[in-house]
């Protein structure tokens, strides 16, 4: 139901198109004759089967046929002219889905380029010719007395046709960009003998030409005149039955040679309105009429002829320069415009086919050459970007996923339980701030009186730190199980960890032994922070050695001391004293003096401290 209102109103819209242009010239020519001044209704009729298709055709020779009898035209004679304004029509629209050589794609009607405005031209004479020459021939026969006037009817009618057919359809086209009224004819599958119509075509235009000529020196009889009227009609007929079987492609945006063409055409239809004003204005008219022996109608055809001339002498050159202008720098551009499809995000450009694009303007020795040559060259270096980039990708992906596994590793390594009983309890916590962790800490027993507890921090950051890290935890539980002697164990430890080193890296490293009997612990320190004791129910820094960092320097002395724990034993990294804020202000050890000072302290429940720590790590870090 939707697709019958479609098709009737592509009936409606041109037939009542034909009613107002064709009355309305009638009127304002002062009831001219059939053929006589300005018609421009003709145009209609091929401007409705170029936009309309064969509803367009039959809407504007059924509106023409109406026009006709008013003006008392008889029924034989206005059924013969609206069969001939038909197949005309329908001939405009089936030449312009025509596959021609000089036009690569079949769009809908637009002038989008000069191959488009040539093949639109083409069409408009073709058509014009053959219908100016069958209306001459039907004014013949109708009128056969009118055979000293035919030629001047037959260039009347051409040059009517020809002007208004090429202004109503570049209205038309602008028009339909903005309204969707085209009729676009439906693809047929079965295979079409090309030749055949290609030879009909050759008929026609031969027929036509040959019957045009031999007009001027020979004075048919109505006999040949009809038969040269039915040959003609047959050989339009044979060709418009041929199925269009080209696809029609569909242009969505508005590319710069249609924009370059519509100024072209703005100019030619002004001057084209021009020409109309000047050949309406009676006072030119009449003078024209006194100086030169020809009535009025042949004075507005020599005035029609005198502006279409003119037109034709801006039309060609310009045409020319369009044409030139368009293939050398409008073509190359929309070619480089193909680019975008060879484009896809995160991948590299498909530079063979897009190379393929541009390849015949790579060698022009002009800007054109040297903007496809900069675009090769933008191209493959862009491609060499993307590849490098990919690989470093996917080398960061290794390394992340490497960076995964040493950090599954590093924390297989630090103590996960705590220690508790009812002599002493012992429990950590690490929080690194990159993957992996350069801290170290670990606390386990060494006999059934002694626990060993272990904090340090290796120099550097990443994998290295962290590898040197879970070196020194190993060493020190090798060391552990023959001597318990701090000074000592580091004394070993810190030679081990001199040797072969080349990039010298070093670790600070505390190391206390713990006896459950005498709540004494023996240490030695490494360049270590002091850690923090409670006395008098207040955390401060136990007073100890400095000593060395371990593997810069062999065969050091450590220093082994010791302090009695009664209560409890906080140990730190400079993770924490050397952290910064907003401010680039450092924490430091007073500010975790007095947050430690500040939380509550419970012997049995000694959780609370790195609880209360994690909370403020986990605002900070939402932070």
């Amino acid at each position: 139901m939707e697709i019958m209102n479609k098709n009737l109103k592509k009936i409606i819209v041109p037939f009542i198109a034909m009613i107002i242009v064709n009355l309305g010239s009638y009127y304002l020519s002062k009831y001219a004759g059939l053929g006589d001044g300005c018609t421009p209704y003709v145009g209609i009729l091929f401007v409705s089967g170029l936009l309309f298709g064969p509803y367009g055709a039959v809407g504007a020779a059924l509106g023409n046929g109406i026009c006709d009898l008013y003006r008392g035209l008889n029924i034989p004679i206005t059924v013969t002219t609206e069969i001939m304004s038909v197949v005309i029509s329908i001939l405009a629209y089936k030449l312009w889905y025509c596959n021609f050589k000089s036009r690569p794609v079949i769009t809908k009607p637009k002038l989008s380029d000069t191959t488009q405005v040539m093949v639109f031209i083409g069409i408009i004479l073709l058509c014009g010719t053959a219908y100016s020459l069958l209306s001459k021939k039907l004014f013949y026969i109708i009128y056969p007395q009118s055979m000293k006037t035919s030629i001047i009817l037959l260039i009347g009618y051409f040059i009517n046709f020809v002007n208004s057919a090429f202004v109503f359809s570049i209205i038309g086209m602008w028009l339909s960009k903005y309204i969707d009224f085209i009729h676009i004819p439906e693809i047929s599958e079965k295979k079409i003998n090309e030749k055949q119509y290609i030879i009909i075509g050759i008929l026609l235009i031969i027929t036509t030409s040959v019957v045009l000529v031999t007009d001027f020196y020979i004075n048919p009889n109505r006999i040949i005149t009809i038969t040269e009227i039915l040959v003609i009609m047959a050989l339009i007929i044979l060709y418009i039955r041929r199925p269009v079987t080209e696809k029609i492609k569909e242009v969505q945006y508005h590319i710069i040679p249609e924009r370059t063409m519509n100024i072209f055409l703005v100019t030619t239809l002004f001057l084209l309105f021009v020409s109309y004003i000047i050949a309406s204005d009676n006072t030119l008219m009449v003078a024209l009429a006194s100086i030169l022996p020809i009535n009025s109608d042949e004075v507005l055809v020599l005035i029609f002829t005198i502006m279409d001339m003119i037109l034709i002498i801006f039309f060609i050159p310009s045409m020319i320069v369009l044409r030139y202008i368009e293939k050398n720098v409008i073509n190359p551009i929309v070619s480089f415009s193909q680019i975008e499809k060879f484009i896809k995000k995160g991948d590299t450009i498909e530079s063979d086919k897009l190379i393929e694009v541009y390849s015949k303007y790579i060698n022009e020795n002009d800007e054109i050459g040297m903007l496809a040559r900069s675009y090769t060259n933008l191209i493959n270096y862009t491609n060499e970007y993307i590849e490098n980039i990919q690989e470093i990708e996917s080398e960061k992906q290794r390394i992340e996923a490497e960076l995964n596994i040493a950090e599954r590793i590093q924390k297989s390594n630090l103590p996960t339980e705590s220690i508790e009983n009812e002599h002493y309890s012992v429990f950590g916590f690490s929080q690194p701030a990159k993957e992996v962790g350069v801290d170290l800490y670990d606390y386990y027993p060494i006999d059934d009186e002694n626990i060993a507890i272990i904090i340090g921090d290796a120099s550097g950051k990443g994998v290295p730190a962290a590898l040197l890290s879970t070196i020194t935890q190993t060493i020190i539980k090798q060391i552990l199980k023959s001597e318990t002697d701090p000074s000592e164990v580091l004394y070993l430890l810190n030679n081990q960890l001199c040797e072969n080193n080349q990039e010298y890296m070093f670790v600070t490293l505390w190391l206390g032994i713990y006896n459950k009997n005498t709540g004494v612990i023996t240490f030695s320190n490494a360049g270590h922070n002091a850690p923090l004791i409670i006395k008098n129910n207040k955390f401060e820094p136990i007073t100890l050695e400095t000593g060395i960092i371990l593997g810069v320097i062999e065969n050091f002395e450590f220093v082994k001391e010791e302090i009695a724990v009664s209560k409890g034993l906080v140990l730190y990294t400079d993770g924490i004293t050397d952290a910064v804020n907003a401010d680039n202000k450092f924490y430091g050890k007073d500010n975790l003096i007095e947050f430690l000072n500040k939380t509550p302290f419970d012997e049995k429940n000694n959780y609370q401290i790195i609880n209360q720590y994690k909370r403020i790590y986990k605002r900070c870090e939402s932070v």
